[in-house]
């Protein structure tokens, strides 16, 4: 029987942090847009800033759909399931802001990350949610699959480009400064990384713990 939590209590973080991939769904306010649904991956790059609140960082790509939806409208929806011990489900509904380059929070939550994992090659934004619903569910119907290791492909496919070549890299992706339904996206040109781009992590403020009133 599923559960809904007032917050991300010790059993939850510890069930989302041996996870090695997560899904993010958004979506546009038209009902004739398009629905959005990524995997996650890379260890690290997903952190539990306190008990309603994650980050995740936001690499390059060839789409940026998650940016668009949450600079028109912030809904955004994760979700982790279980695919080796107890059948798990785990989903937080809430409200997302996309964190960018030259915000002044953007060193600060990068810190907040594990500087193995916090590499700042390919990297657009950081990603906060603040969690309004987050609950749980079986998850009997998803098979058993055995994890073998990451791949490393995205990592030192971007490792390989300077900042400029990233930055040149997203101006000609069709869909990073638009969305495939004609929304704002990632703004461009690309602001080089703010130096330097590691801060001290309890310059955090409570603003970035408080992005729903933003």
């Amino acid at each position: 029987m599923g559960k809904t939590y007032e917050r991300l209590d010790g059993r939850l973080r510890g069930f989302i942090e041996e996870q090695v991939v997560f899904f993010v769904a958004t979506a546009p306010l038209s009902a004739q847009g398009s629905v959005n649904l990524s995997p996650k991956g890379r260890a690290g790059t997903l952190t539990i800033l306190d008990d309603r609140t994650l980050a995740y960082l936001d690499f390059g790509g060839s789409h940026a759909e998650t940016l668009a939806h949450l600079r028109e409208n912030g809904r955004i929806t994760l979700m982790w399931c279980a695919f080796s011990g107890p059948p798990t489900i785990v989903r937080v509904h809430g409200r997302g802001e996309p964190v960018f380059r030259d915000d002044p929070r953007f060193a600060a939550l990068l810190a907040r990350f594990d500087p193995r994992a916090a590499d700042p090659s390919g990297l657009r934004s950081i990603i906060v949610v603040t969690a309004e619903r987050i609950s749980d569910s079986c998850g009997y119907a998803v098979p058993f699959l055995e994890y073998r290791e990451e791949r490393s492909l995205h990592r030192e496919y971007f490792d390989r480009r300077t900042d400029e070549e990233f930055a040149a890299y997203c101006e000609r992706k069709e869909y990073n400064g638009t969305s495939i339904d004609g929304l704002p996206a990632l703004p461009l040109p690309l602001l080089p990384l703010p130096d330097p781009w590691v801060g001290p992590a309890e310059t955090l403020s409570a603003e970035t713990r408080s992005v729903e009133n933003r």
